[in-house]
């Protein structure tokens, strides 16, 4: 039998439930990993940045006027503001600095609901002291992309998350991925 998913689900400090898959965290792979997700899904997804004591969640705006890397970070340039994520080989803060601030640790990870499916989809990178610097919540088939309920499951929405599992870790579309019947806020 084939393992689709890595099989064991997690309990989360709020105590939900999920699972999580590795992905490659080589410069080359994180930049096309953040091209993929802001040139063609900008649109229909939020993301999140993160420092301790503090979340800010957004939907970007417009297409990214641009996506470059410059010592070690990758800029996402969306005209009015943009933001860097350490992707690579940092120098400018020296070696000690260079390495807390690259990624780590990246994961695609699904929240798995009360039913035993699958309710949300997204993304986590991590730094060397493992902190979450940045998070990206996919499209769900469940809620539409301004965060409404939908009245059906939409499972065009699932179009980012199978691009980047049959992509990055090179799996296949998952049936549980399309089991579920709704999200709701317990």
């Amino acid at each position: 039998m084939t393992v689709i998913f890595d099989p064991e689900v997690a309990v989360t400090e709020d105590g939900g439930r999920e699972q999580c898959r590795p992905l490659p965290t080589d410069q080359d792979s994180l930049l096309s990993l953040v091209r993929v997700l802001f040139e063609d899904y900008w649109n229909e997804m939020w993301f999140r940045l993160l420092i301790e004591g503090s979340a800010l969640e957004v939907a970007a705006p417009n297409a990214p006027r641009k996506i470059g890397m410059y010592d070690g970070y990758v800029t996402v340039d969306f005209g009015r503001w943009h933001f860097h994520v350490c992707i690579g080989e940092h120098t400018a803060s020296g070696p000690g600095l260079g390495r807390i601030r690259r990624c780590a640790r990246a994961e695609m990870y699904r929240r798995i609901g009360k039913d035993d499916t699958a309710v949300s989809w997204g993304l986590r990178l991590f730094n060397d002291r493992d902190e979450q610097v940045l998070t990206v919540m996919l499209p769900t088939p469940f809620l539409t992309n301004t965060q409404e309920l939908t009245d059906e499951p939409i499972w065009a929405h699932l179009e980012a998350w199978d691009r980047i599992r049959a992509d990055f870790p090179g799996l296949a579309p998952d049936p549980r991925d399309r089991a579920g019947q709704g999200f709701r806020h317990s």
